[in-house]
């Protein structure tokens, strides 16, 4: 059964870095990154597949979010860099079994979810 604990959330100033982990145990076919802001709906940032080549981001974090991961360690990462204040939100790390595309992973909500970690964009 997978199960996923993410960290790394905090305060941070506008212009900043984070890095978010999601430590994993058991398997999955994709995993990926969404965020959740009181009011509006759960979006789905940057996933990846072991079926894609590549990765997926949403438009609002192209260029400036990666997601990558090292298998060694069991640990899927989220660098974020420039950071806004309306990047505040709480963060979820979700992984899922069946198969699926990056960009899919990141449209829907089935999976299994970790307990989220809170990041704060302000000066």
């Amino acid at each position: 059964q997978l199960q996923l604990v993410e960290s790394g959330g905090g305060l941070v100033q506008p212009g900043g870095s984070l890095r978010l982990s999601c430590a994993t145990s058991g398997d999955y076919v994709a995993i990926g990154w969404f965020r959740l802001v009181p009011g509006k709906e759960r979006e789905g940032l940057a996933c990846i597949s072991n079926t894609d080549d590549s990765p997926y981001y949403a438009d609002s974090v192209k260029g400036r979010f990666t997601i990558s991961r090292d298998n060694a360690k069991n640990t899927v990462y989220l660098q974020m860099n420039s950071l806004k204040p309306e990047d505040t939100a709480v963060y979820y790390c979700k992984g899922g079994w069946f198969r699926t595309s990056a960009q899919q992973m990141c449209s829907h909500l089935a999976g299994t979810w970790g307990q989220g970690t809170q990041v704060t964009v302000s000066s």
